[in-house]
């Protein structure tokens, strides 16, 4: 039997065709930003290409680049010991968490998503990284990965 690259993109019957459009970031708690930077520069060659305080989310954060593609790994610290990224450390460690996908339209594929029985962590998109909008699949729902949808600012806007 084989099998040709239609076969791999290809949606299920009935279904609609994917609704991201890349991987846009991997989201790794760090307890201390700076220090964390350093370690991904020094270790990895990677460099932070956007670093950002967002009170909404209780994080200070900053995006790395990763080769010459627009994938980056963001690094998220708590602002406060009772952040969401704080809890999350202090119930895990510091490490992996979140995959966030790119989309078009973050409340489309919301509703889509709520309609597929997922739930969602917010009822209405919230401010993300560089003026994006995000909402966020709740890990129970997605074999235990907090997953992220991410919809870039459009250009020039911030």
């Amino acid at each position: 039997m084989t099998t040709n690259d239609a076969d791999h993109t290809s949606s299920p019957p009935g279904l609609p065709a994917g609704l991201f459009t890349t991987i846009d970031h991997v989201g790794i708690a760090v307890p201390d930003l700076d220090e964390a930077i350093a370690f991904y520069s020094r270790a990895f060659g990677v460099q932070s290409v956007h670093e950002e305080t967002n009170e909404e989310q209780g994080v200070r954060e900053a995006m790395l680049a990763v080769g010459d593609g627009e994938t980056r790994i963001q690094l998220l610290a708590p602002l406060t010991p009772e952040s969401t990224i704080a809890t999350f450390i202090g119930r895990s460690g510091p490490g992996l968490q979140q995959l966030a996908f790119r989309v078009e339209d973050v409340e489309a594929v919301s509703a889509t998503l709520r309609e597929r029985g997922l739930r969602l962590l917010y009822d209405v998109p919230k401010r993300g990284t560089a003026g994006s909008r995000v909402n966020f699949v709740h890990p129970k729902d997605a074999g235990g990965v907090l997953v992220e949808l991410v919809q870039p600012a459009a250009p020039g806007a911030h």
